[in-house]
């Protein structure tokens, strides 16, 4: 899997405090990797295909590059086969 690019990604450090659950919305096969985040949600775009778990590592690649951490210590809590997902940030 190609690493993401850093080109329009927000700045999400603020929620990289242990404990915090992060939740998004997942559309997978889109034109290019993006976040785009709201007042109530983060929606995060990929490239790759719901299959086998690819689309959840590349989420969780994109999430943890916005937030500036590691993607591994972005835990998948909730959603592995749904659109809604809920990270949790345990470093």
């Amino acid at each position: 899997m190609a690493k993401p690019k850093l080109r329009d990604l927000p700045d999400l450090t603020a929620l990289a405090r242990p404990g915090t659950e992060i939740d998004v919305r997942v559309t997978p096969g889109a034109a290019r990797d993006r976040i785009e985040t709201s007042d109530e949600a983060i929606r995060i775009y990929v490239t790759t295909a719901p299959e086998a778990g690819k689309a959840n590592k590349a989420v969780r690649a994109l999430l943890a590059l916005a937030m500036g951490v590691s993607a591994s210590s972005l835990v998948l809590k909730q959603g592995q086969s749904g659109r809604q997902k809920r990270f949790v940030y345990d470093p």
